[in-house]
């Protein structure tokens, strides 16, 4: 029998980026908010020399723990789904800030194209080029870019971020809240190439600080040491934004916020007198394996993707999507991001081992729609970057192509290369498909009894086409900078692999949208058959962009937590 605790008016799964700023937004309303994390507490001073790039970048810290909980994969439904054993594709976080603890700090906005991608790419070039034959289901969102815009300035100021305009993006409401970070030698390299070629690169937004800075909600963050050490690393300095530097210290500050460490949840529990509605939620004390009832007003759904679509199904709240009749709507629109390019290796030796986790550059010229798709078969594109993140020396062992993978030819290429290579490479859109989806797999079971998720996914000719492309205009720019030698990585490729890490941009499962029939959620991010209940962050997306999403993310979670205040006032279900 579950202990009941005291009920409060909000309760976020989850203390990362959306549980933290829902939190905050709220707890400054004067609503009691709680949130249960699985993982454990740290602050800063359990970042101090976290310098040791085995124990983060390798052995995964900060990430899950897939011996408690993991999911299975497959490349198509004719396929048996096999359980992953070890992180690798993507990396969810774990603990006190969450996934938003260990990100480099790259935080673009999305495109209007982005919002309304099927209408725009309609009226321009009609339906045919939807792909819809091969199993594509593009829809828009149900919101604009304007709509969207007050929130992405809004989060940006909470954190920080350090960037310039853009000539190829929207009017901004308001300037960045800090200028752009240090360009190195090799920045004005891959900026100089990328302006021959009549291309637009500007410094990359970044959530790493490029001065001190005071956020509008009091919290400090300090300039960035371009330690090279943000991505799998927290911040010892507090110089890249993360939630706990951020929107938790400034829930905590109110008085009407606590978390609870070490609380895997478990079970959303509906209303048994009122079926429109939940109650709270059931969960588990990790550490003595008792189980507890937290009564709330309002449950917030922000743990990481998988998270969200499996308690939701697991609490028998919405509809599974078939694949077979493409009826249902929980588990649907999973998308990722693919990402490939060109490696130029040079004579000259550069900094490289110095870095940040979002120095860089970046140009949008052949990104959504910004250039021309009628004679090209695929739809969207993606960003180009150019990073200067720090190599470590675990991780950063180049070779060109031919080269043995051991022996002393590799030794030799590795050690002379560890400073002569740099990477121009690409972050593409996915869409998404009648077979990617998220579903439960019976046969495996986590630490606490539940069905693991199962992940159906593969790339499609789209993809494979929009990637060759990008790493063509990839290529051309490493040539521009001046390479004696570039390896491409242009061919097909081929089926999805979920063991080598890509990264953590992916998407789907609970989407967004203004009708229950093609959404689990409305644009407040509220549940369509339960009225307290919120689902956020990148779950909700409809498709994945060509930019990083977590700008998107504490936007779209701005959005939520205004819905969530409205709805606490007068309990009426919030319009679109």
């Amino acid at each position: 029998m579950a202990k009941e605790l005291d009920k409060v008016d909000v309760i976020t799964i989850g203390a990362g980026w959306t549980g933290g700023i829902v939190a905050a937004e709220t707890a400054k309303e004067g609503l009691k908010v709680k949130s249960l994390e699985r993982g454990p507490y740290r602050d800063t001073t359990d970042y101090q020399h976290v310098h040791d790039e085995l124990k983060y970048a390798q052995r995964y810290e900060l990430m899950q723990d897939t011996s408690v909980e993991t999911l299975t994969f497959r490349n198509s439904r004719d396929e048996r789904a096999l359980p992953v054993r070890r992180l690798g594709s993507f990396l969810p976080g774990n603990g006190r800030g969450g996934a938003g603890t260990h990100w480099n700090g790259q935080t673009d906005r999305y495109m209007p194209y982005d919002f309304e991608i099927k209408t725009m790419t309609e009226e321009k070039y009609g339906k045919d080029k939807l792909g819809e034959d091969s199993g594509l289901r593009y829809r828009d969102w149900g919101i604009t870019f304007d709509e969207m815009e007050k929130y992405y300035d809004k989060f940006e100021k909470t954190a920080g971020v350090s960037g310039e305009e853009n000539p190829l993006g929207e009017e901004r409401s308001s300037p960045y809240p800090n200028p752009p970070m240090i360009k190195t030698k090799t920045l004005k390299m891959f900026e100089k190439a990328a302006q021959e070629l009549d291309l637009h690169p500007i410094m990359m937004p970044s959530a790493n600080m490029s001065q001190n800075y005071e956020n509008p909600d009091g919290e400090v963050l300090n300039q960035c040491q371009y330690c090279a050490f943000c991505e799998r690393f927290a911040c010892e300095y507090d110089a890249k934004a993360t939630p706990d530097v951020t929107v938790l210290k400034t829930a905590e500050k109110t008085g009407n916020y606590e978390v609870r460490y070490n609380s895997n949840v478990t079970e959303i529990v509906t209303d048994e007198d009122d079926d429109k509605k939940v109650t709270g939620v059931k969960f588990i004390d990790t550490e003595t394996r008792e189980e507890f009832f937290q009564p709330a007003d309002i449950v917030v759904l922000t743990s990481f993707l998988f998270n969200n679509y499996k308690l939701l199904r697991v609490s028998e709240i919405g509809e599974q999507y078939d694949p077979e009749t493409e009826e249902g709507t929980l588990g649907s629109n999973y998308c990722y991001q693919t990402g490939l390019g060109a490696t130029g290796f040079f004579d000259e030796q550069f900094n490289t081992f110095m870095g940040a986790g979002a120095l860089g550059m970046i140009l949008d010229d052949f990104n959504g729609d910004n250039f021309d798709h009628d004679d090209l078969d695929f739809i969207h594109g993606g960003s180009i970057h150019f990073v200067q993140t720090g190599d470590r020396p675990i991780l950063s062992n180049t070779i060109r192509k031919g080269t043995p993978e051991w022996g002393e030819e590799f030794k030799k290429e590795s050690i002379n290369n560890f400073t002569r290579t740099l990477e121009v490479y690409s972050m593409a859109h996915t869409g998404p498909h009648r077979d990617h989806y998220l579903d439960l797999d019976d046969t495996y079971k986590d630490a606490f009894g539940n069905s693991q998720v199962m992940l159906t996914y593969n790339w499609t000719e789209q993809d494979n086409a929009r990637n060759k492309y990008l790493t063509e205009r990839c290529e051309e720019i490493v040539e521009k900078m001046g390479a004696n030698h570039i390896d491409v990585e242009n061919d097909d490729i081929g089926e999805y692999d979920i063991v080598p890490y890509q990264s953590t941009n992916i998407s789907g499962g609970t989407p967004m949208g203004t009708d229950p029939e093609n959404s689990v959620v409305n644009t407040w991010l509220q549940h369509w058959d339960r009225d307290n209940l919120f689902v956020a962050g990148s779950s909700t997306f409809v498709h994945n962009s060509g930019n990083n999403p977590t700008g998107t993310v504490g936007a779209i979670a701005y959005r939520c937590a205004e819905g969530i205040i409205k709805y606490h006032k007068d309990e009426q279900r919030l319009e679109d």
